[in-house]
């Protein structure tokens, strides 16, 4: 493969993140974390003025015995964002300068909090963010290039929060594969793992470009939709099921007169919820789409259930 072909490659991967980042929770500013067990998280900056600290209700929790329990605050106005030191024990600095007041934040500036470091993107950074291979190593799910576990709860989290401020709607499609064991103890790990793919490649494609799709484990995938109702994702959640049930998935098998061509129809089960007010977090929220996924599966799977 040519240095060409690679690089066309990439960009096609980064134009894909790129629809997928584009909604209103990527337009924002953000703060990458850059060490630690979480090495990778990103912080959407979201509010006038959000606390960094080791106390848990901080807007920009960072858990390292090296940060106060109020360590700095970030003050955003319009597009810019400043960051002051709040008398932390090992001080604020950017770009290795020690704050003193109210620092302006450039994007690519690099904050250290004690021995905690984070990389500040700003507003409709999207190209740096995405060549970031921190980030898209902590992001990216490898098995089917879209988003992750921890990135999929994370964004949801910020668009939970985002919906009550707005009083817009926010809705969620949850689906997994019918009887995907029987995939790969049919044709094996390696039919299955393009099984999951392609399935994953068919949602991209579907989804609008706000929306956020990501891979909770194994065979089950979720879409965060924001600024949409119930009815709304419910549609596309229709057409999700309807293009991956008619899709012929084909695949190479190797057998004991050489490799041979096997086909396969996948079909998907799907549950949609949409955020109320009963509803008090992420875990509420995944739980009632999740419900809905158990109904169409017991429903006779290869539908969808709202």
């Amino acid at each position: 493969m040519s240095a060409e072909d690679t690089t066309l490659i990439l960009k096609s991967t980064e134009v894909t993140l790129f629809q997928q980042l584009g909604g209103a929770a990527m337009r924002r500013s953000c703060l990458i974390l850059y060490s630690g067990a979480e090495t990778g998280k990103r912080f959407v900056l979201d509010a006038h003025a959000m606390t960094i600290g080791r106390l848990p209700d901080a807007e920009v929790f960072v858990d390292n015995s090296s940060v106060s329990r109020k360590h700095a605050e970030l003050a955003l106005s319009g597009e810019t964002v400043t960051i002051r030191d709040l008398g932390s024990s090992n001080g604020t600095f950017v770009n290795d300068v020690r704050a003193e007041g109210s620092v302006r934040l450039k994007d690519g500036d690099l904050i250290r909090l004690g021995k905690v470091f984070l990389k500040f993107y700003a507003h409709e950074s999207l190209d740096a963010l995405l060549h970031d291979r921190i980030y898209r190593m902590a992001t990216v799910d490898a098995g089917t290039e879209v988003f992750n576990r921890q990135y999929l709860i994370d964004a949801l989290k910020s668009e939970i929060k985002l919906a009550r401020l707005t009083t817009r709607p926010l809705s969620v499609i949850y689906f997994d594969l019918d009887f995907f064991k029987s995939v790969n103890d049919r044709f094996g790990h390696g039919a299955g793992d393009h099984v999951l793919k392609e399935s994953a490649a068919l949602v991209k494609s579907l989804v609008r470009k706000e929306d956020i799709f990501g891979r909770l484990g194994g065979e089950e995938f979720a879409v965060v939709l924001p600024n949409a109702p119930l009815d709304v994702a419910a549609e596309l959640a229709e057409r999700i099921r309807a293009a991956v049930a008619a899709h012929e998935f084909e695949f190479t098998l190797e057998g004991p007169d050489g490799p041979g061509t096997a086909k396969h129809q996948q079909t998907i089960s799907l549950g949609v919820t949409q955020l109320a007010d009963d509803i008090k977090d992420c875990k509420e929220l995944l739980d009632a789409a999740d419900k809905q996924l158990y109904r169409a599966k017991h429903g006779g799977r290869n539908q969808v259930s709202y």
